[in-house]
């Protein structure tokens, strides 16, 4: 199957994307708040495993399928975090419903 070539300027424009995201991440780890340095973290995990799906896709179509791999690395780690943010939200509706609990 012959893959066209603009797909894999599309995959390159999607990791420029994801590169440039990096710059509100980086800067809300900096933050002096620690929730806000733990969400930039679980960002920090996202985006490298955007940047690790993207890229992987883009070598896949690029050079040859047996960069197939990076791709599931990526996606394994963008469901886990997915997982942690929801976890994490679940949590913290849980206590903004019954704020006389407090654990």
């Amino acid at each position: 199957m012959d893959i066209p070539d603009w797909s894999v300027w599309v995959a390159l424009g999607m990791i420029v994307l994801q590169l440039l995201g990096l710059v509100p991440v980086t800067r809300r780890m900096r933050d002096p708040d620690p929730a806000v340095r733990s969400k930039g973290r679980l960002d920090l995990l996202e985006t490298i495993g955007c940047l690790l799906l993207f890229g992987g896709v883009l070598l896949s179509l690029a050079i040859a399928e047996s960069w197939v791999w990076l791709t599931l690395i990526g996606f394994v780690l963008m469901a886990a975090t997915y997982v942690a943010k929801g976890i994490r939200r679940l949590r913290i509706h849980r206590s903004a419903a019954h704020p006389e609990r407090t654990s």
